[in-house]
């Protein structure tokens, strides 16, 4: 949506994107596990200029004040919070998640991901429409996480889902965007936000989905797994914002035969 058709200005104070009726100036959205800390879990989120966190529910300490819990490193005052289902196979299993985080925190925006068996762990899309229509029942504001298919992707959408959120590669896997010309097709035909999850490794990857025209990148390992994860955040958070200028800017077209930088003409003999 935005990436086609820019919400904002052209300047960083006018640029942002919306989803649920809230608006966001960081195209970065980055997650909160997989780190050697929360220590440095809060590090590398603030390194990364993200406003938006997404919370793993069934992996992350969000209610038990005895032990170390993630608020007192990530401010939910700061971040918006998105609890997501990381972790369940099953429609049914997803559901139930998102109604105990609503029921615990109040979140009513949401990310969903219903997860196909190992190796791939590739979207299990029978399984995420019927839990996205659940969800939409109930009322959740629902971005989800889905196959870099086109119609996938817009069957979402017309269900009444705030975002979509395609595969650039394997959860996990820093592959980068293995099928950009599919993400494109989605981003060319959506209505509503589109944000790259999954699979980028490392900041051209990036850019990279964000000159094709997407409204926000995801991602956490990425990061997390890096030698230096809060210089990787940096990277990330500076990629994000070269690729989406670029996108505004409007590169070049590809000549497949040299055009000179300087006149021919009038040169001295």
């Amino acid at each position: 949506m935005d990436g086609m058709q820019n919400q904002g200005g052209t300047t960083p104070e006018e640029d942002f994107w919306e989803v649920a009726g809230q608006r966001f100036r960081s195209r970065l959205i980055v997650g909160t596990g997989r780190y050697k800390s929360l220590e440095e879990t809060g590090e590398a989120i603030a390194a990364s200029g993200a406003e938006i966190v997404t919370v793993a529910v069934r992996r992350v300490n969000l209610s038990d004040p005895g032990a170390p819990m993630l608020q007192d490193f990530v401010d939910p005052k700061k971040y918006t919070y998105l609890p997501n289902t990381a972790g369940c196979h099953t429609a049914l299993d997803a559901v139930r998640t998102l109604r105990l985080a609503r029921e615990a925190g109040g979140w009513n925006l949401v990310k969903l991901e219903v997860l196909g068996p190992p190796p791939f762990l590739y979207p299990d899309m029978p399984a995420t429409f019927e839990a996205a229509a659940a969800l939409i029942k109930d009322g959740f504001q629902v971005m989800v996480y889905c196959a870099d298919d086109p119609l996938a992707a817009k069957r979402l959408e017309e269900m009444g889902c705030v975002a979509v959120m395609p595969l650039g590669a394997p959860i996990g896997s820093g592959l980068g965007l293995t099928n950009p010309f599919m993400l494109r097709s989605i981003i060319t035909n959506a209505g509503v936000p589109v944000l790259v999850d999954a699979g980028i490794g490392t900041a051209s990857e990036a850019a990279q989905a964000m000159e094709l025209g997407c409204d926000a990148v995801l991602l956490n390992s990425a990061i997390a797994h890096a030698q230096q994860p809060v210089r990787m955040a940096r990277a990330m958070k500076a990629a994000v914002e070269a690729g989406r200028h670029a996108f505004l800017a409007g590169r070049m077209p590809r000549n497949y035969s040299a055009d000179a930088s300087s006149p021919m003409s009038g040169l001295i003999k």
